[in-house]
């Protein structure tokens, strides 16, 4: 009996242990196979205010600083096997969360919530276990998959340094790539850190080395033959509180939902409803001084080539009210982060995946309610 109650007592001291050393270390550890793995766990419990203290109405200032603590406390976390599966899942169903980077952050919440509306669920921008299941049906194959880099990955060719003002890009030539590491983490939709934290010790400037990316539709390139492919896009709502892009079907149905950068107090994105006057692959992005961007100092018209690192990215979704659209970014990290010179900004993926699907005149919204 003795011994049956010390070896009882070895197991619980030894599984205490192993707890607390997960909780001490955060998420797991950044494999393949932990990625695969993942399984729901139930998020703890946020501290509850005391309902006997009563604070005062936070000024906007106060809570806009607690929301960029917040972010950069979220920021600061691992990359969680969980949160890279779920953020695989959801770009796979068309509901985006932006750079796939294995945090929570609030295009994830926003996918999240997009998610769990078109799957009839209750409504929340967490993940629960109806939400990861619905998504897990989704499909049976991998989130993460192995990728061979080729002589052309290393190759490029690559603009050597990315100058920071227009005037100077329109000298550039081709908006290409900086390097491998920033055109194949685009590519697989992932940010670029968690690509490094994927491949620690995977040298990109050979061909040969095998590395785990993102199972997601690889980022394409020039025009998409077919467009406007099924299911075709006929109405796009453009969310300025949620800083979500919605697309919707001939019949109404919610084909596709977007974080996105959406104005900004220089330049607002405007009101009411405009409709698509043509969609343009690989474009030239052409500065006029008459929009008096800020930090441009320019009196002359100018003209920066195609390419991802545009200030237009891979797409240009034009719109009926002038010098206004729907296109993509050499930023895509920053999407639904940070404002936009009053057009809407998706990653280059997400804009490639709309600007595919939606039908010359088709209507889009802009709600801010």
């Amino acid at each position: 009996m003795e011994r049956a109650w010390m070896r009882g007592a070895l197991a619980a001291l030894s599984v205490w242990s192993a707890a607390a050393q997960a909780a001490e270390s955060g998420a797991p550890d950044l494999t393949r196979e932990a990625i695969e793995n993942a399984a729901f766990r139930e998020a703890p419990e946020e501290t509850k205010p005391d309902k006997a203290s009563k604070p005062g109405k936070k000024s906007k200032k106060e809570a806009e600083a607690r929301k960029e603590a917040e972010a950069k406390k979220d920021a600061e976390k691992k990359p969680d096997p969980l949160l890279v599966k779920v953020q695989v899942l959801l770009d796979r169903a068309r509901f985006s969360p932006g750079a796939i980077d294995g945090r929570d952050g609030e295009n994830l919440r926003g996918a999240l919530k997009a998610f769990a509306a078109a799957q009839g669920l209750p409504e929340g921008d967490r993940l629960t276990r109806e939400i990861f299941d619905r998504l897990q049906a989704t499909g049976k194959e991998p989130v993460v998959t192995q990728y061979t880099i080729t002589e052309e990955d290393v190759k490029g060719p690559f603009v050597e340094k990315m100058p920071p003002k227009m005037e100077e890009q329109a000298e550039v030539g081709p908006m290409r790539y900086t390097n491998t590491r920033e055109m194949l983490a685009e590519r697989f939709h992932m940010q670029r850190d968690l690509f490094s934290a994927l491949n620690p010790n995977v040298p990109l400037d050979k061909a040969g080395g095998t590395l785990v990316v993102a199972a997601v539709p690889p980022l394409g390139e020039g025009k998409v033959e077919g467009a406007p492919v099924t299911p075709k896009v006929t109405r796009i709502e453009v969310d300025k509180r949620t800083k979500r892009v919605r697309a919707f079907a001939e019949d109404g149905k919610l084909t596709a939902d977007y974080p996105a950068s959406i104005g900004s107090s220089e330049k607002p994105a405007p009101d009411g409803s405009a409709k698509v006057k043509a969609v343009a692959f690989d474009p030239w992005y052409t500065y006029n001084p008459k929009y008096q961007f800020k930090g441009v100092k320019a009196t002359k018209k100018f003209s920066i080539h195609p390419g991802p690192n545009s200030p237009v990215g891979l797409v240009w979704i034009d719109l009926s009210i002038p010098s206004y659209g729907i296109h993509g970014t050499p930023e895509p990290e920053k999407v639904g982060k940070t404002e936009s010179h009053g057009c809407i900004r998706l990653t280059n993926w997400d804009a490639r995946d709309l600007a595919s699907h939606t039908k010359k005149g088709a209507k889009v919204e802009f709600l801010d309610k």
